[in-house]
């Protein structure tokens, strides 16, 4: 039996109630929204702003494609598009041939063969500063490795065009100079943003300690060599001076003794000049004046005899008191 809403009876299929959708009330959910976006927002203002340094450069990549910027300060870039890199403009370097904090010796890159067929341990330690960021990160994976590569291969190609004595002692100056020349050369080629600033050897030795001390003895004889010629160049330098003065001085007296007899010769000239004149006017006068003047310089220089003309008996006296008689009347 099947009754209907209204209770009475029914003789047909009885009908359901039609079916409601329960509904679920979420007061919570716009706060978590709000929240969301809030979260949201504080992110995009965080990516909107980067500090850059003046030691820094930084490379913007906006949808794949890179640029530059180089001033220092607070700069602003879109959020969650583009992305800043920072590269340092600072000089860097690595060292080739040892550890820094270990001072640890690495054979596999110290480790080299000379001209004369000798081995010898040198360390190098190289800088570099990076002058185009935008190359330095896209251009190549590793700049870095490139360019302690391309030493490596610089460092052995030169050291083996120096004898051991050369790479040891007095040829440093000029190895460095050559192995950075080629290095240059090659970095503007490769063309991946970095520039050699310097490459220095820090050490150099044989690799073992009989010959170490063997080129030890030669470095101290060497430095000797040059103290015993600093030294010779130094004296040199305080007697040349002193030995030119001298010669400037003896030069000056002899002018002057070449000037004095010059004079002196003109004076007599003038004299005889003067004295022949006298004579053409009055020649028995000159003439008798002439020998009383040169008895007056021969007589007060002679010693005087008396000599018996009849027996021819010389008779010495002590007249040497005598000779100083002023034949012109004045004693």
């Amino acid at each position: 039996m099947n009754f209907g809403n209204d209770g009475f009876y029914s003789s047909g299929p009885a009908q359901k109630p039609p079916f409601r959708k329960p509904q679920i009330k979420l007061p919570g959910m716009k706060k978590i929204i709000v929240v969301v976006l809030v979260i949201l927002l504080l992110l995009s203002g965080l990516d909107s702003f980067y500090t850059l340094k003046e030691d820094q450069y930084a490379v913007i990549t906006t949808f794949g494609k890179p640029s530059m910027v180089s001033s220092s300060g607070l700069k602003f870039k879109l959020p969650f598009v583009q992305q800043v890199t920072l590269v340092s403009k600072t000089i860097q370097g690595f060292p080739l041939g040892y550890r820094p904090n270990s001072n640890e010796n690495v054979e596999a890159e110290s480790l080299m063969i000379t001209y004369d067929y000798n081995f010898v341990n040198v360390d190098f330690y190289v800088e570099y500063r990076v002058t185009d960021p935008i190359k330095y990160l896209y251009n190549s994976q590793d700049p870095v490795g490139i360019l302690k590569m391309l030493c490596q291969s610089y460092i052995r190609d030169t050291i083996g065009l120096y004898d051991v004595d050369s790479v040891i002692t007095t040829g440093k100056s000029q190895i460095q100079a050559s192995i950075k020349e080629k290095v240059v050369a090659r970095l503007e080629s490769e063309d991946i943003g970095l520039q050699l600033t310097n490459i220095t050897i820090q050490d150099a030795e044989p690799p073992t300690y009989e010959v170490q001390q063997a080129f030890t003895a030669v470095e101290t004889a060497k430095q000797s060599a040059d103290t015993a010629v600093n030294n010779a160049r130094k004296y040199a330098n305080e007697v040349i001076p002193a030995a030119k003065a001298d010669a400037d001085q003896i030069i000056k007296n002899a002018e002057a003794y070449k000037e004095s007899k010059i004079n002196e010769a003109n004076g007599q000239a003038a004299r005889f000049t003067e004295l022949y004149n006298e004579y053409e006017k009055y020649p028995l006068i000159t003439k008798q004046r002439l020998f009383y003047e040169t008895m007056e310089q021969i007589l007060p220089g002679a010693k005087l005899y008396i000599v018996d003309a009849s027996t021819g008996v010389q008779t010495a006296l002590p007249l040497e008191s005598f000779a100083n008689i002023d034949l012109g009347g004045d004693e």
